[in-house]
């Protein structure tokens, strides 16, 4: 995947989707956020270009895991990491049964975070800097 690589954040916490969202446009990936798993689902729909989708595990609406079950339900085929701050044993092997590849635990450094994004999208570098 080239360096302009669109990933879709779903994290009903505001300032977590802010941060993320920084520090991947200030690493060349065009970036959409949004803050639960419907929209999320509504963003896919209207623009198939993103490449990721990067969702928090526990969220109002459900979690991450339905969405992730949802999306491969209806075809969809972009990469799915999963962020949290617990994730059990048998959600890791529910979210890996159902496509997802890669996890990220909370809470997590950013240099890991630019660097899980990067070997799925196949951008090595990492730059902290804006």
């Amino acid at each position: 995947m080239n360096t302009t690589a669109k990933v879709l954040i779903v994290d009903d916490d505001q300032e977590s989707r802010e941060l993320l969202s920084e520090v991947l446009e200030a690493n060349g990936y065009s970036v959409g956020a949004v803050g639960n798993g419907a929209a999320a689902r509504a963003a896919l729909a209207q623009d198939g270009d993103y490449a990721v989708v990067i969702a928090d595990l526990r969220m109002p609406d459900g979690s991450g895991l339905e969405l992730l079950r949802d999306l491969r339900r209806a075809n969809f085929k972009q990469e799915i990491i999963l962020m949290s701050s617990f994730l059990s044993g048998a959600d890791r092997q529910r979210a890996l049964d159902l496509g997802a590849r890669a996890f990220l635990e909370k809470p997590f450094r950013l240099t890991e975070f630019l660097q899980v994004v990067g070997s799925v999208t196949g951008k090595n570098s990492v730059s902290l800097s804006p």
